[in-house]
């Protein structure tokens, strides 16, 4: 692996880093976007449960918000129970907004990422080529300072093309789960103040 880096020449440290803050990101992600974390099964029924019986509270609306990203939406409906519907389902919609922005962390860096990388790769190959045309002398050209222009060329290339594939599934993928996710927890939020304002039984 160290004769790799070594072959590939400077830019591939670039690209290395660049590939590590890719992981980290994916595997955090991947960790955090779980629907049964973002979208609890039977909250919904749950929140109406305590709300048909009377029994919400400050400390219900509390726990409810650090339940679930779900929660924080349905915990903005109950503290606007005696309001409006219009007026809960803006309060509702603002904190879908905040929920939204918080599923989408990161994603712009990966897809930065997922951008970066061939051009990054490209930049690498430029550096080979400059070392190839470096190479060349009246004599004629030095064969193992062609061959490792060649080399920083190819491996920068082909690692910055390893890097993005990857990186742009996993950001196309993160993006329409969030939209999913965020399009579901408007469904359930507009579902309750249907059955607070007794249009949803």
């Amino acid at each position: 692996m160290l004769a790799l880096l070594q072959a590939a020449g400077w830019p591939i440290w670039l690209l290395l880093v660049a590939s590590i803050v890719a992981m980290a990101l994916i595997v955090e992600r991947l960790l955090y976007l779980r629907r049964a974390r973002i979208l609890p099964r039977q909250l919904l029924d749950e929140v109406v449960r305590v709300y048909r019986g009377g029994n919400v509270t400050p400390d219900i609306i509390d726990k409810l918000e650090n339940n679930s990203p779900l929660g924080v939406v349905l915990a903005a409906a109950l503290r606007n129970i005696e309001a409006p519907r219009d007026v809960m389902k803006e309060s509702i919609e603002e904190a879908g907004s905040g929920v939204a922005h918080t599923l989408e962390r990161f994603l712009t860096t990966l897809g930065t990422i997922a951008s970066l990388a061939p051009l990054m790769g490209l930049f690498g190959t430029v550096v080979g080529m400059i070392e190839i045309f470096g190479s060349q002398t009246s004599s004629g050209a030095n064969p193992a300072q062609l061959a490792h222009g060649i080399s920083v060329a190819l491996y920068n290339t082909g690692f910055g093309l390893a890097i993005a594939m990857p990186t742009l599934v996993f950001y196309r993928h993160f993006r329409a789960l969030v939209d999913s996710f965020v399009i579901e927890m408007e469904q359930q939020a507009v579902k309750f103040v249907d059955v607070v304002h007794s249009k949803r039984k």
